[in-house]
């Protein structure tokens, strides 16, 4: 019995263990740039693009391989259970006048081989090397929109959650403002210097803005399972984010970004269109090349074996040495066609490109007003909210003294709130525009 007890105190020791690691989780904490690289490593649509990149690589071998050397063995063994029967005229055989049956052949057949062949020269085959190798890097490029957009989606769910906190501490803080302004609103009813009307109106006012704190929690709570998900995390995992939105402010040189010209060559979207260009010019090339004749080479050695007994077979050897060419002629104007199609498609995606010029061209001035305009927005309601703030204070002093009324006091209030939202509305806009104009520059 005591052996037993000592038996368990260690696996006792082992669970208690478990159990409060299990209960003491370590959060995860993330800078924007650490949360933008473990998605990098962790997201699964990034993975799945990596994935394309693998498939592209072997698709390019495969394309590759169709003209290397290939080398076939054959073999076949036959058992003749009936040999069949051919009549031949009797005049042959000394029989004049009918015809002899006559077999031929022996009951077991058997053979054996090995052929090689080699592509000498077909002009759709190189021109299909140049597509695997072009498809190759654009599922690359493939793969880097994709990581360019995650980091997007990232910083954009990282700006969201810090703005929304922000949010949720100034909510916190006007319900204590309010609080106490509910206090000395009761104590002045008390002694008759305020009605029953004017307390209800602080309750009301303060009920409100619990709700709208309870709404924005869930929001908060909603955005960081939106974060989990671009890190590809557990959904309980624990999240601490390290930066703040002042130093995300800080980093913001307006002049420096609208300062800055377009390359069209660093643009994704413009890479993309310029792979896709450059993938029907190849089609073009793929449907002329189909009228070049095509010639191959091949060797083959093969041993046949005949006789009636299957370990007594006479065997004699072959072998053949030669080429084949294979020259297009007449297809009834179908290689016209495709060719035209395929010339057609190209000037299609040659407007496109130009279409994405002018698109990108014209996103770069649009995006570049946007930052200014943000920017300008932002210093005005932040100005905002510190004269609201004054005038709520001088409203509120006033109210406790009895020179206002609650609605008076209610209005400065819902003034205050409206400029704290206004300059949060225009602090994301000033991110987001910021995010945008760097996407456009591939600088995230």
């Amino acid at each position: 019995m005591i052996m037993r007890i000592k038996l368990l105190i260690p696996l006792f020791f082992l669970i208690a263990a478990v159990i409060n690691a299990q209960e003491e989780k370590v959060a995860l904490t993330l800078s924007l740039e650490d949360a933008q690289e473990y998605a990098l490593q962790h997201n699964k649509l990034i993975k799945a693009s990596r994935l394309d990149v693998e498939v592209s690589n072997m698709a390019r071998w495969e394309a590759i391989s169709g003209g290397l050397p290939k080398v076939e063995g054959s073999a076949s063994l036959n058992d003749n259970l009936k040999i069949m029967t051919t009549l031949l005229p009797g005049e042959i055989l000394g029989q004049p006048g009918i015809y002899v049956p006559v077999q031929f052949g022996q009951q077991f057949n058997a053979s054996y081989g090995v052929q090689v062949s080699q592509l000498l020269f077909n002009a759709s085959y190189f021109v299909g090397l140049q597509t695997s190798r072009l498809a190759q890097d654009l599922s690359a490029l493939g793969l880097e929109k994709s990581e360019l957009d995650t980091r997007e989606g990232v910083a954009q769910t990282y700006y969201l959650i810090l703005v929304t906190e922000e949010s949720l501490e100034v909510l916190a803080k006007n319900i204590d403002n309010l609080a106490e302004v509910l206090k000395s609103t009761e104590a002045m009813y008390e002694v008759g210097m305020a009605e029953s009307t004017d307390v209800d109106q602080m309750r009301s006012n303060i009920s409100m803005l619990e709700n709208s704190l309870k709404s924005m929690e869930r929001n908060i709570e909603v955005s960081y399972n939106l974060l989990r998900f671009q890190l590809g995390l557990d959904p309980e995992a624990e999240i601490e984010l390290t930066q703040s939105l002042d130093e995300f402010l800080e980093e913001i040189d307006v002049n420096l970004l609208t300062m800055q010209n377009l390359s069209l060559g660093s643009n994704m979207d413009y890479r993309l269109i310029e792979g896709q260009e450059r993938m029907n010019e190849l089609g073009v090339k793929m449907q002329k090349s189909a009228v070049l004749p095509t010639l191959a080479g091949f060797y083959s050695y093969a041993e046949s074996g005949m006789g009636n007994k299957l370990n007594d077979l006479q065997w004699f050897p072959n072998s053949m040495v030669g080429l084949q060419l294979s020259v297009p002629i007449f297809a009834s104007g179908e290689r016209y066609s495709k060719i035209k199609k395929a010339e057609l498609e190209l000037d299609k995606i040659r407007t496109n490109k130009s279409l994405v010029t002018d698109q990108l061209l014209m996103q770069e001035k649009q995006l570049k007003f946007n930052l200014v305009n943000a920017r300008e927005q932002f210093e005005s309601r932040k100005e905002n909210i510190e004269v609201a703030g004054r005038v709520f204070s001088s409203v509120e002093n006033k109210y406790k003294q009895g020179m206002a009324s609650s609605l008076d006091l209610t209005q400065a209030h819902n003034n205050y709130l409206q400029a704290e939202s206004d300059y949060i509305s225009s602090l994301i806009s000033l991110l987001q525009n910021k995010l945008a104009l760097d996407k456009l520059f591939n600088q995230l």
